[in-house]
């Protein structure tokens, strides 16, 4: 068994050790609003529930170099987005978005992906999406190693949810039908697999 701290390793070594252990990631797929109203699409792997009770989610939004990224600072801005979740049939566009453009330039531009009006926030939503949260931020929490800011973690209420009528029946989501798509290390993406059911003591 090898052993390290995380003061012996460079912030790639860290970073490298844990996306390769903590798999599958669930990916979200965020929707902002630029300051001259153009849209900003971008992928987080960070991602999770907080709560139920009342219904949050939280993304940690990574800083290059000290630097915000366009989604935190539209974030900061609106107070809103939409959080899609990424799935066979999207995920390939998703990966588009990722690229590194100048802020006001729109991801949208380099994907197939079309936009439709969201009901409780302004920002727009993407079509090719079976799930996906209308969200409004509840707080911001600036993430620092020796005093340098290096992530904004960003918890969010649910506002409103989208669940398309395939994979919807009786208050659940099939997730066969979702066939929602994790991030893996490197390159590689995850499908949902083969599922176990277990279950839980009494």
């Amino acid at each position: 068994m090898q052993n390290f701290t995380p003061g012996e390793l460079s912030e790639r070594e860290n970073y490298k050790f844990l996306i390769g252990s903590i798999i599958p990631r669930p990916i979200a797929l965020i929707t902002t609003l630029n300051e001259d109203g153009t849209i900003n699409i971008a992928p987080f792997s960070y991602f999770n529930i907080v709560s139920s009770n009342p219904p949050m989610v939280s993304v940690a939004i990574q800083r290059n170099g000290g630097i915000i990224k366009d989604t935190a600072r539209n974030l900061k801005r609106t107070g809103e987005a939409v959080i899609h979740i990424v799935d066979r049939k999207n995920y390939l566009n998703a990966n588009q978005t990722a690229a590194s453009l100048e802020y006001g330039d729109s991801e949208l531009l380099k994907t197939t992906f079309s936009l439709t009006d969201s009901v409780s926030v302004a920002t727009p939503a993407l079509n090719e999406s079976q799930v996906r949260f209308e969200v409004k931020v509840n707080q911001t929490i600036e993430i620092e190693n020796n005093g340098a800011t290096t992530a904004d973690l960003v918890l969010f209420n649910i506002e409103r949810y989208h669940i398309s009528s395939e994979i919807y029946e009786d208050g659940r989501i099939d997730p066969r039908g979702l066939d929602a798509m994790s991030r893996l290390a490197g390159h590689d993406y995850g499908d949902i697999g083969e599922i176990t059911t277990v279950p839980r003591p009494e």
